[in-house]
């Protein structure tokens, strides 16, 4: 129960000593209490003074709570004071300083709202679909605020004109499959500003979902600003993406018929895959268009083979004994054509990427210089890739332990050289899934996994990172380390973060990278261990000594 300190205080004095120890505890200066009054933030509640033990309800011109006091003063006058919702810390214990519990649990029970504005008044929400598409308008641009429009590019036209006439300048659809490109395509190129949305992030309420529904509800979350697009790259990019992910899939195909030739010959006893590691390198697809063509003596077959095979000739000889059945000699034929059908359509794949490439090139593009590098993969491109991503880049990424031409035309041609739309390393690598994930509740992390995604530039910077095992570099001990600590795939999944964080890096600030190498990597780690050691030992306590070297 509350006690006025003095009596004979006026109501006003009442209402000012309430006012100062109900802010002291919620934690508001008097100036910023004004200042939220004057806004319009602040309830303006009144007391009813009435006599000892009587409890009245709290009248607020704000949405209604029910407070009750106990004993305010002895007058019987209504006291009028001015208390503003926020948020009151735990911590504090207001019984003992004099405000009512009442009032206290109240204010706790109400936090500080932000109030829900418009932000896009003038947004639209699709509901994508194979065959048709639902469009929801604000309710007052139109008598029939929901469409149907059928997938043909004409109804598609018919919809982007619909919404010029309901004054529709912003437009939120769902990543549906892929039926949504050429609506997304047509609207980006009428000048409307389209979101793509993840559908995970827009589930409905619980209750009946219909396509009217869900393009309803797209318009209602984006018209209060609470969706966000997902990232898709410029046009030119989205073209070099769209020719990479292509040849990235004949590369697929191809690699398929490569397992029909090898079992074609395993079914005739020909175990030419025990004594060479690959069929379709130089050796193997000599000895095996041999085969297609007639040839079947072992010995001759043997001589075919590169000066680098470490099998013998009589060993390769041995293997390639045979039942040599026709059935299985037609399969070894078709998959061989169609494994040299797949290998020209990839020669038009590069074609179409150097071509692609060459037009993204600047004026002025400088020299990347001497690639440290021999060897290149044998899947790599038949053009110089690196000389063309240094010309978009400005930087060379192939100066990154593990990254590869390979590599690194998969990451440009996914997210391209400008990175601005990503605000900090942190960002980028969220979108790419490789940073740790953030599960927690009742103040206790349940998970730090980093979050399932199919995305391709992490893929790839995971096999490139999965490559460290064996560099002498500082990223190589850096991969080694984490697998002594962690199990390989956090491992691989740690070092793909620290590579998206130095591509990041180098394509914001244009900045070169240098390894210091493994020498320097341990010796720094070296340090570390150290100086935490000989910090542990004197909180203990001790001193750390070193030991006299002995020779």
């Amino acid at each position: 129960m509350y006690r006025v300190p003095q009596a004979g205080l006026t109501k006003s004095a009442v209402a000012g000593q309430l006012e100062r120890r109900v802010s002291e505890v919620i934690g508001l200066s008097a100036a910023r209490r004004f200042q939220e009054t004057r806004r319009g933030r602040a309830a303006a509640v009144r007391w009813n003074a009435a006599p000892a033990k009587t409890d009245l309800p709290l009248e607020r011109a704000c949405p209604s709570v029910s407070v009750v006091l106990g004993h305010v003063g002895e007058s019987g006058e209504t006291v009028e004071a001015v208390i503003p919702i926020e948020r009151v810390s735990t911590t504090t214990y207001p019984n003992r300083r004099g405000i009512p519990m009442t009032i206290m649990e109240e204010a706790m029970a109400v936090r500080k709202r932000a109030v829900l504005e418009l932000a896009h008044p003038n947004a639209a929400g699709i509901d994508i679909g194979s065959a048709s598409h639902y469009v929801a308008v604000p309710a007052d641009r139109d008598d029939e605020s929901v469409r149907e429009f059928k997938s043909f590019t004409d109804d598609l036209e018919r919809l982007a004109d619909w919404l010029v006439a309901c004054g529709i300048d912003t437009v939120a659809m769902e990543s549906t499959g892929i039926y949504w490109i050429p609506l997304f395509e047509l609207l980006e190129s009428r000048g409307f500003t389209v979101y793509l949305v993840n559908a995970r992030h827009v589930k409905n309420v619980s209750g009946r979902k219909s396509d009217v529904l869900d393009c309803q509800w797209l318009q209602q979350l984006m018209s209060y600003g609470l969706l966000s697009g997902a990232f898709r790259p410029k046009d030119e990019i989205c073209a070099l993406r769209a020719v990479s992910r292509q040849r990235d899939m004949l590369l697929s195909y191809q690699a398929r018929h490569v397992q029909h030739m090898q079992k074609a010959l395993a079914q005739m006893n020909v175990q030419l895959a025990n004594v060479i590691s690959d069929i379709v390198g130089e050796t193997g697809q000599k000895i095996v268009r041999a085969i297609i063509a007639g040839e079947r003596d072992g010995a001759r077959l043997a001589q075919m083979k590169n000066v680098r095979i470490r099998a013998s000739e009589a060993e390769i000889a041995k293997s390639l004994r045979g039942n040599w059945r026709e059935e299985h000699l037609f399969a070894l034929r078709q998959a061989m054509a169609l494994y040299d059908a797949y290998g020209e359509r990839l020669a038009e794949c590069d074609q179409q990427l150097e071509a692609l490439l060459a037009a993204l090139q600047p004026e002025a593009a400088g020299d990347p210089g001497k690639n440290r590098r021999r060897s290149r993969a044998r899947n790599a491109p038949k053009f110089d890739v690196r000389a063309y991503l240094f010309g978009m880049c400005g930087v060379d990424l192939t100066r990154i332990n593990g990254i590869d031409t390979t590599t690194a035309l998969k990451v440009i041609s996914e997210v391209g050289p400008d990175l601005s739309r990503f605000k900090s390393a942190k960002h980028f690598t969220s979108w790419l899934g490789l940073c740790p994930g953030t599960k927690i509740s009742g103040g206790k992390v349940l998970s730090g996994a980093s979050k399932r995604t199919a995305n391709r530039a992490a893929q790839a910077l995971r096999m490139a990172a999965a490559a460290l095992r064996s560099s002498q570099s500082a990223l190589g001990a850096y991969y080694r380390r984490l697998c002594a600590r962690l199990d390989r795939p956090k491992a691989i999944t740690a070092t793909a973060h620290k590579l998206a964080r130095l591509i990041y890096t180098m394509l914001t600030k244009g900045t070169e990278y240098t390894d210091q190498g493994q020498d320097y990597y341990e010796e720094r780690y070296r340090q570390r261990v150290m100086h935490h050691l000989a910090k542990r030992a004197e909180k203990l306590g001790f001193q750390l000594t070193p030991l006299a070297v002995t020779t």
